[in-house]
């Protein structure tokens, strides 16, 4: 056989193989491998990407949790989430070795150690935990907008919780709108997003370090008894803020199938991570100490404190941003894995455009009680918080095993398939 007899035989058998994937039910286009043209994340996007989900609500408040429910002090609270976040980056590391080797996402990875039809339990785990963070993330953001609204109409201002109603719906449709658009929506996002954020943030600082007693404040005791021993409130909290990226740890591949090599994956992750992640949270805590003699009380939540802002431009400008860091955490953080563990349930049916509709259908459901008491249809004492932070978070513990099953798989049980990249 010629050489060239040779070659048009061998691209007919690739070309025959091509179609065959296509036509296999377990196949579609956006939980394919990633061509190599779509390998183009950075080291510096993939942290703009950890830098735009770490800002947000739930991280400006983890300092506060850790010394009031966790009976830790300020600086064993700071020490704390910087050491959790350090050790959390292991399994995201390795986690995200075969999305970058292979270019897959998370669904397709658990094919490997879960099979075809087993992969679609874990899968539906992470995607329920994912849905009903986003449900929570859009109700800060509703909120936002509504604040938004309110500076500059009184007529909006006047609607009260049902205009937060309307804000939620706003903020949902902006979220699903840019996720729908892609990955290539998402990495421009976090891009421009990523920089503002770390501005206004060491802003933040820098305007309110003055108005604090930080002596005092580093001084303050903790809130447990004095003759109890510190490290069985240190490994609770440890535990705890461990929990809080191990969602990500697992679905590490959604994003890594987009690095250009281990090494950006590993730098990026190192670079965005950690120290975002503690200043962001020691940001929450001189804020949040500023508040009594900038406002007469202690607020925690960020959302309420700019509504307490009187100027007009100031609050927008607030809002805007507060707006934009609950976007860029939720679209990456909220949508992206379930769009992906919906399509694994049925890639011929469920499609991308169709996975990010279901996940914002299921946030909404899993939110639909707190709506409904904003709007007057129910009456009940049952915080939002209670209810849902109290169920994700355990919900969350059946997270740690499977990440541990991936890490094995891949790297002791089929080692033998990989190569570096």
């Amino acid at each position: 056989m010629s050489d060239h007899s040779q070659v048009v035989d061998g691209s007919l058998h690739e070309m025959d193989m091509d179609n065959r994937l296509k036509g296999s039910r377990l196949f579609n286009n956006n939980i394919a491998p990633t061509r190599i043209k779509e390998r183009n994340w950075t080291s510096g996007d993939i942290a703009a990407l950890w830098v735009g989900m770490v800002i947000c609500v739930p991280t400006y408040t983890l300092g506060g949790v850790l010394t009031a429910y966790f009976g830790l002090s300020v600086i064993e609270a700071l020490v704390t989430i910087l050491l959790a976040n350090t050790v959390v980056l292991i399994p995201l590391c390795l986690n995200a070795f075969p999305g970058t080797k292979y270019g897959i996402p998370f669904p397709v990875v658990l094919r490997s150690s879960f099979g075809t039809i087993g992969s679609n339990l874990p899968c539906m785990i992470r995607a329920m935990v994912a849905c009903g963070w986003f449900g929570i993330q859009t109700l800060f953001g509703g909120i936002a907008v509504h604040l938004l609204l309110s500076s500059f109409s009184s007529d909006w201002a006047s609607l009260g919780e049902t205009g937060e109603v309307i804000g939620f719906f706003i903020f949902m449709i902006l979220n699903l709108v840019v996720v729908i658009r892609g990955a290539d929506s998402i990495k421009k996002m976090e891009a421009f997003s990523a920089p503002l954020l770390l501005l206004v943030s060491v802003g933040l600082m820098t305007w309110v370090m003055p108005r604090v007693d930080i002596v005092a404040l580093v001084n303050e005791p903790a809130n447990r008894p004095v003759d109890n021993s510190l490290w069985s409130y240190f490994f609770g909290g440890l535990t705890a803020m461990v929990g809080f990226w191990a969602t990500l740890s697992l679905n590490i591949p959604d994003f890594s199938r987009y690095a250009r090599s281990q090494r950006d994956q590993i730098k990026g992750q190192i670079l965005g991570l950690p120290l975002t992640m503690f200043f962001f949270a020691a940001l929450g805590v001189v804020m949040t100490a500023a508040t009594p003699s900038l406002f007469g009380h202690t607020i925690s939540d960020p959302v309420h404190l700019i509504g307490m802002v009187d100027n007009t431009i100031w609050k927008a400008v607030a809002m805007v941003l507060i707006i934009l860091a609950t976007l860029s955490t939720n679209t990456a953080a909220n949508i992206i894995s379930p769009t992906n563990d919906f399509q694994n349930l049925s890639p011929r049916h469920i499609n991308h455009t169709r996975g990010v509709i279901l996940t914002g259908l299921i946030g909404l459901l899993l939110m639909g009680f707190e709506l409904l008491k904003k709007v007057g249809f129910l009456d009940s004492n049952i915080s939002i918080e209670a209810m849902y932070s109290g169920w994700l978070l355990t919900y969350s513990s059946l997270l740690g095993p499977i990440a541990g099953i991936m890490v094995v798989d891949y790297f002791f049980v089929r080692p033998v398939f990989h190569h570096t990249n």
